[in-house]
């Protein structure tokens, strides 16, 4: 395996951690621990898409980090008011 390959492996592992978590109610969708681990797992297979240069998964990752961004900014929102 390249190190290409573990950067993504990682990143991968690390989202489906984050899934399994969840499904055996471990932590909540809307928790800062599984908001965390999406938000490290997709940037790290992000990074992984970009040096591999395959474009759709660039984009989905880059997406899902994103999206887990806005749901810690809206975490700390709520626990702010």
């Amino acid at each position: 395996m390249t190190l290409i390959d573990w950067i993504g492996f990682i990143g991968v592992t690390i989202l489906l951690v984050a899934y399994f978590l969840n499904l055996l109610d471990i932590v909540k969708k809307d928790g800062l621990t599984y908001l965390f681990l999406n938000l490290i797992g997709a940037g790290v297979a992000c990074l992984a898409s970009v040096l591999l240069k395959y474009l759709p998964f660039i984009i989905l990752e880059s997406s899902w980090t994103f999206v887990s961004a806005i749901g810690i900014f809206n975490y700390f929102k709520r626990t702010i008011k």
